[in-house]
């Protein structure tokens, strides 16, 4: 078959992923489930064609050294995609995520209103974190795609692989791929703050010296969009400032309190019918209340301070949980949280985030345009 064949027919069916094997189907992944496109065999040649017809010469000779590689794949009115391929077996195997080739927007996404507001921040740092494979990349480029239709500025964005393909709107919109146009992403962030940026967006903040280089940054006026793979808003604060040397720290703390604007952390979980992926969000706004335990390092009741937080626009995930089962958007296995049984199941989807009260309706309204 085909690589852009396979391709093609995985975006038809709405699969989110595509993982091709030596001597085995095509394998989609449709929601949660994973699925055989189809009952054809790859063979291991085919697997190596593919390959190097999505890396080109000079890529192939790095996944030949490496052993696996990152890029990113467009097929003309089909969709983009990010690709890893790696050996399997001392084979090669090829694993894509399907990219939508439109952005869409917070509503479409069923994100809270209030992260709209969030892309209109002129500078500070906002954190979007999760597991992989929860919709970051997305929600990122869709605040992009706000700050990019309303406001003229130069938008820097640091990403590995490129994934959404920003088009001039008002902004002027620079997009830099790690590999090909840079070498990671520390040097890319400490050159974006020579090219005249107002708003970077990082793909992942690695290590000590891109968070460094992202506090600084924020600080001096620009506004920083990254992403982070942890899981609540408590732990990603955490993780920022113990990355740093203890005798440090302090510093650091301070820094992030005055520069943090918030923390937007989510959760793809599949509707009542299985036909598409809905999200879960915990969102905190960095209030005064806020900012004192970042600084005082009171990191575990930052759960209770967004919890009483709603007017300022903060959500829990337990209040987003609620809001999807009131909405008949989730059924499996978040009924027993109406029935008061819900310890075990938010525990594990919410990340014990806060303390498990039913919040009012009124909240939910506050924060939701659905």
């Amino acid at each position: 078959m085909e690589l852009n064949e396979i391709l093609k027919t995985a975006v038809d069916r709405g699969a989110s992923d595509v993982h091709l094997s030596p001597l085995t189907p095509p394998i989609i992944r449709f929601n949660t489930r994973l699925i055989e496109l189809n009952d054809t065999v790859l063979e291991k040649e085919e697997l190596e064609q593919m390959a190097l017809g999505i890396l080109g010469d000079k890529a192939h000779r790095v996944f030949m050294v490496e052993g696996e590689i990152d890029t990113s794949y467009r097929i003309e009115g089909v969709g983009n995609f990010r690709v890893n391929i790696y050996r399997h077996q001392g084979m090669v195997a090829i694993a894509a995520r399907i990219i939508q080739t439109k952005i869409p927007d917070l509503e479409y996404l069923g994100l809270p209103v209030t992260i709209a507001s969030l892309a209109r921040y002129s500078s500070g740092l906002i954190l979007i974190t999760g597991p992989t494979g929860n919709g970051k990349s997305t929600t990122m480029a869709s605040m992009i795609d706000i700050i990019n239709s309303e406001r003229a500025c130069h938008i820097v964005t640091l990403e590995d692989p490129v994934e959404y393909i920003h088009q001039n709107k008002k902004s002027y919109i620079t997009q830099r791929e790690m590999g090909i146009d840079s070498k990671d992403f520390a040097q890319a962030l400490r050159a974006s703050l020579r090219q005249d940026p107002d708003v970077i967006m990082i793909g992942e903040l690695r290590d000590l010296e891109t968070i460094s280089t992202a506090i600084t940054a924020a600080e001096t006026g620009h506004l920083v969009l990254a992403t982070l793979h942890t899981i609540n808003a408590a732990q990603t604060v955490e993780r920022m400032i113990d990355v740093f040397p203890s005798t440090h720290q302090q510093q650091v703390r301070i820094q992030l309190s005055n520069c943090l604007r918030a923390v937007i952390s989510q959760r793809l979980l599949p509707n009542i019918t299985n036909e598409r992926m809905v999200v879960a969000t915990e969102l905190m706004i960095c209030t005064n209340a806020i900012r004192n335990l970042i600084r005082e390092a009171k990191y575990h009741q930052i759960p209770n301070a967004i919890f009483t937080g709603s007017q300022f626009g903060m959500l829990t995930m337990e209040m987003s949980l609620q809001y999807l089962i009131d909405q008949e958007m989730i059924d499996a296995g978040f009924q027993q949280y109406e029935k008061g049984d819900d310890a075990p199941i938010l525990e594990t989807l919410a990340y014990g985030s806060v303390p498990l009260v039913k919040p009012s309706r009124s909240a939910f309204q506050k924060q939701f345009s659905l």
